[in-house]
Formats: C-alpha cells, structure tokens, sequence
C-alpha cells in the first residue's frame, strides 16, 4: 500500500495524486497541517517537513519531493 502525505491546495500535491490515480494505484492520503512547525508525523516518517511524501510499504521506499516521487511512479508502476 501507499500512502501520500500531502496538504490542502498544494500544487505539488495535487501533481503526486493525479499521477497516482493515471496509474491506478491505491493510496491512502494523510492530510497534513499547514504550518510547517506542526508537521510532526512527516517528519517522524521522512526526517524533513516538506510535503508530498510518499511510503511504500510493499517496496520499503520512502520518498519526498516531487519530482523525485513522479520519476519513482513512473519507474515502478508505469
């Protein structure tokens, strides 16, 4: 399963999401507090506050920042 940690209104976000569903991967969205300072569990899971995130528990991967998650979808579920 995958789950992406993203926030409301977040450009970036929304890029992860829409390509999650092109590929038809099932995810589940955790939603994230706006303030970076609040953003604990995203931090506890990826060492670093910036959203999106990604982990995949069937593949052991854990991943922030877009581009980088756009170019791991494509690799694995293309």
């Amino acid at each position: 399963m995958v789950t992406l940690y993203q926030l409301e209104g977040c450009p970036y976000c929304e890029l992860v999401a829409d390509r999650l569903d092109e590929l038809d991967v099932e995810y589940d969205s955790v939603w994230t507090e706006g303030l970076h300072s609040k953003r604990d569990e995203v931090k506890r899971i990826s060492g670093q506050r910036q959203v999106p995130v990604i982990v995949d528990d069937e593949r052991g991967v854990t991943m922030a920042e877009s581009e980088r998650i756009l170019d791991y979808l494509e690799s694995n579920y293309a």
